[in-house]
């Protein structure tokens, strides 16, 4: 017997003409550099994003081709997302918070034949311009000066295309349409490259009532950059259901954000630990006595915000609380696309006492549909028990089987296919994800990872240094941050300024450095010779 059912592929290209078509006179709103808004309908977006797709298959963009951003968020990004794949290329969000060098790398690696640069980034741009070279350099002029002579005016370049005769590009769903590389893993950043096909499952997944909760009503305030993992998503659900969209742009400090919410109130707002840290501390601190900004701000009611890239700490769950906003939990990967997990309160949730919610609601979540997720311990799955531990590893349509232009690496997949993720946790009855450490030793620092084996060997290429070690320290802004224990060569010595000169040196960035140093007499080791990093976070707790 054979299915009755249409073979229709999966694509993003009937996102964009659902958004046109349907939610045409719905607003997307873009806050620029000199902090004023600009707004476009949905209508214009759907134009301008066949326009996009237009120019660049005039420049010769090919099938499969690499279009780089590097941009912050904003509707032109947003006009990338799905301009770029409906020309037949792959976008490549690059990380515009890794160091050049680290950018030009992953540029040159991947291949990007196109760039897409906001004018206020160009100076990041001119810093690894000469790691690789683009084909052709697409500016975005937001700052209202001429576009320098070497670059193609964005606005221009859309200005001349023809939406209307835009084709798109044959493709099949499993054809790309993004990529992403990973950032602080050892070695080099490695590439992830999803389809049509797993981009829809994913928005599909993500936006169910119970993860997201995302509604076509919702007005959406995407914090977490478009360049990180693509935003979670985010672009994708809102775009799909018409929901208006509120882009801050370059614009992420707190005080900054909190008059944006005044201008565009949010019922939905996601970003990083870090980020809602700072802003709750602002808006509290704005409501002690005397504060030079009472009464500037307040927290839009109800709004709910979906929080990940590093674990989100009770204490934060309670205090947005506190002010009528519920934080959501998620875990993920770029691997991932990356949502994997969403502590969401579920039914058999609903008389437990508000202690019991918040205690959930700090956990990583439950597994979203169409992953399939096992904790695997030396001797096999361990149960769902809530107290047996083991490695996370997960499988299902949306996670990445490989890594671009890199050998297969058995300490990445099972043999058995599936995505071993570093993290090590347990999962109760109800499916809650409750993460307790990590296999390999990363610091996760305001959602971005920093490796301590590549910090470790840096710090020990300073002449001074005979050995170092370095491990993560619990840190209230960041969630974590690095401390690097260093053994200096007998009658030589350094100073933290000097260390740090030979990290930022060897292309760190400044963020990733390490916070302190501690002078040791030796790293222990394990009987097999390992740094033993556990006897340092005994010594070192904080």
């Amino acid at each position: 017997m054979r299915t009755t059912m249409m073979d229709v592929p999966l694509s993003l290209n009937h996102l964009l003409e659902r958004a046109g078509r349907l939610f045409g006179g719905n607003t997307i709103v873009s806050r620029l550099p000199d902090k004023s808004l600009r707004r476009h309908s949905y209508a214009q977006f759907h134009r301008r994003a066949r326009a996009l797709g237009s120019a660049l298959q005039a420049l010769g963009l090919r099938r499969g081709d690499r279009v780089a951003t590097l941009c912050w968020n904003h509707h032109a990004h947003l006009e990338c997302y799905f301009g770029i794949p409906a020309a037949g290329g792959v976008m490549h969000t690059l990380n515009l918070r890794l160091a050049p060098e680290e950018i030009g790398w992953i540029a040159g690696h991947a291949q990007d034949r196109f760039l897409v640069v906001d004018d206020i980034l160009l100076p990041l741009y001119r810093r690894f311009a000469h790691l690789h070279r683009f084909e052709r350099v697409l500016v975005v002029p937001f700052g209202g000066g001429p576009v320098p002579a070497d670059c193609d005016d964005y606005e221009a370049l859309l200005a001349a295309a023809d939406p209307d005769g835009f084709a798109y590009a044959p493709h099949a769903e499993d054809d790309p349409v993004a990529m992403c590389y990973t950032s602080g893993t050892t070695g080099r950043p490695k590439g992830v490259v999803y389809s049509h096909r797993s981009t829809v499952l994913h928005t599909l997944v993500a936006s169910l009532a119970d993860f997201w909760g995302l509604r076509g009503a919702d007005v959406v305030l995407p914090v977490t950059p478009m360049f990180h993992a693509n935003s979670w998503g985010m672009p994708y659900g809102a775009v799909m259901l018409g929901a208006k969209l509120v882009f801050p742009g370059p614009h992420l400090h707190p005080e900054d954000l909190l008059d944006l919410m005044q201008q565009e109130p949010p019922t939905l707002a996601l970003g990083v630990p870090t980020i809602w840290l700072g802003l709750i501390q602002a808006y509290e601190a704005s409501l002690e006595p005397g504060s030079p900004h009472a009464g500037r701000w307040r927290l839009p009611q109800g709004m709910r915000s979906l929080v990940g890239g590093a674990a989100v700490p009770e204490s934060l769950i309670r205090a947005f609380d506190r002010h009528g906003v519920w934080i959501l939990q998620g875990w993920g990967m770029t691997e991932t696309s990356p949502v994997c997990t969403i502590s969401y309160p579920r039914a058999e949730l609903r008389d437990a006492g508000m202690d019991e919610r918040y205690r959930r609601a700090a956990m990583a979540g439950v597994p979203v549909p169409l992953v399939d997720l096992r904790v695997r311990g030396d001797d096999g799955d361990q149960p769902w028990d809530g107290a047996s531990v083991g490695e996370i590893q997960v499988r299902g349509p949306f996670i990445t089987g490989s890594y671009h232009a890199v050998p297969a690496e058995p300490e990445k997949f099972t043999p058995d296919g599936w995505l071993r993720t570093g993290d090590v946790a347990s999962v109760d009855g109800l499916g809650f994800v409750r993460i307790t450490d990590r296999t390999k030793d990363l610091i996760k620092s305001g959602g971005e990872w920093i490796s301590s084996v590549d910090l470790e060997n840096a710090v020990m290429a300073h002449p001074a240094v005979a050995e170092a070690a370095v491990i993560a320290i619990p840190d209230a802004k960041w969630g974590e941050r690095p401390l690097a224990c260093v053994v200096f060569k007998p009658g030589r010595a350094a100073t933290p300024a000097e260390l740090d000169a030979q990290l930022l040196q060897q292309g760190f960035a400044r963020w990733q450095l390490p916070d302190r140093y501690e002078v040791i007499e030796a790293v222990p080791r394990t009987s097999t010779g390992k740094f033993w990093k556990l006897r340092l976070r005994e010594r070192f707790p904080a």
